[in-house]
């Protein structure tokens, strides 16, 4: 197997590797037509003449009144209630399913959690058949926080850039579990909504899609404060993002479906979805992020340069 990964470039195992997310995931196709069905959509478009009809004319023509429609190509709907603290809170489906939300129910099952680490894990060893192509991203940089990582990803880079210090910034639990560190690789337990450790760039590998637009914002606060606490940074600093960013391309048409069918899955798990470019770039500009670069590098997922001051370097040929 080693000698055929090496035989083949990084962009055909990237596109091979979208091609079975979309068959492993085409599941979802007759998941939201099931939905449609159950909430009587195409009966409501034949009823209106087969013309065009907006999202707020559906919700009001629904039989029952859903408070939440995701759209792609039909409508899933999800379940509200409130809390005892009188917020709103978004119960997913498969909390519905399980009876706990996906990280309590990882932490309660561990053959699960197991199962999941090693498919996060394996993901991440796909990084090495780029890495290389990025060392413009990396030179410079003395030192890197992964956050939220297994260290999978940081093992890789800890060894193609032994003169960056990284550090896996996760949760108590998962950080107590950690491999052995290295010289140039450690692990810390802690929360990013409440602190990240202080370093020249913050690595965040399908991080964001698992959080609506607040949070995010407030994750890059955090990241910006740590880059503040930097006294030698003088005015450098990023954030690294790699996560799936959503496009119409029509030449690219299997991969944009098969990153739909994770804007499902993510509603599914964790209420929330991928985005576009445009969605993205609201996050930045909104806290002040003003200079980014998307990077179609990983297949489905994309390598996102996000920084408050300089501006951002090529590191892959288009």
């Amino acid at each position: 197997m080693d000698s055929k990964r090496h035989e083949l470039g990084g962009r055909e195992l990237f596109q091979a590797q979208s091609h079975l997310y979309k068959h492993i995931f085409s599941y979802i196709s007759s998941m939201y037509l099931k939905c449609a069905v159950e909430l009587g959509i195409p009966d409501i478009l034949h009823d209106h003449g087969g013309q065009h009809i907006t999202l707020p004319e559906l919700v009001s023509a629904l039989k029952y009144n859903p408070p939440k429609l995701v759209a792609y190509a039909a409508y899933c709907a999800c379940w509200f209630r409130e809390d005892g603290h009188g917020h709103g809170h978004i119960t997913t489906p498969f909390e519905s399913a399980h009876g706990l939300n996906f990280l309590d129910y990882g932490e309660q099952n561990p053959e699960f959690n197991t199962l999941f680490g090693q498919a996060m894990a394996s993901d991440s060893q796909m990084a090495n058949l780029v890495v290389k192509d990025c060392k413009p991203i990396f030179d410079g940089l003395n030192s890197l926080v992964d956050v939220g990582g297994t260290g999978s990803f940081s093992r890789i880079l800890s060894k193609e850039f032994p003169h960056m210090k990284c550090t896996v910034f996760n949760l108590l639990h998962v950080a107590a579990n950690s491999p052995d560190t290295t010289n140039n690789l450690n692990f810390i337990g802690g929360n990013m909504f409440q602190y990240i450790p202080s370093a020249d760039a913050f690595l965040f590998k399908l991080v964001f899609h698992a959080y609506g637009d607040e949070d995010c914002v407030k994750i890059l606060k955090k990241c910006r404060e740590a880059i503040s606490s930097k006294s030698d940074n003088q005015g450098e600093g990023k954030a690294i993002i790699i996560d799936i960013v959503i496009d119409e391309k029509e030449y690219e048409q299997e991969l944009t479906e098969a990153k739909l069918f994770f804007d499902m899955l993510m509603m599914v798990v964790e209420s929330e979805r991928e985005r576009n470019e445009k969605e993205w770039e609201k996050i930045f500009l909104e806290f002040g992020f003003s200079h980014y670069k998307i990077t179609p590098l990983f297949g489905l997922r994309s390598l996102i340069e996000v920084s408050p001051y300089t501006e951002i370097l090529n590191c892959y040929a288009s």
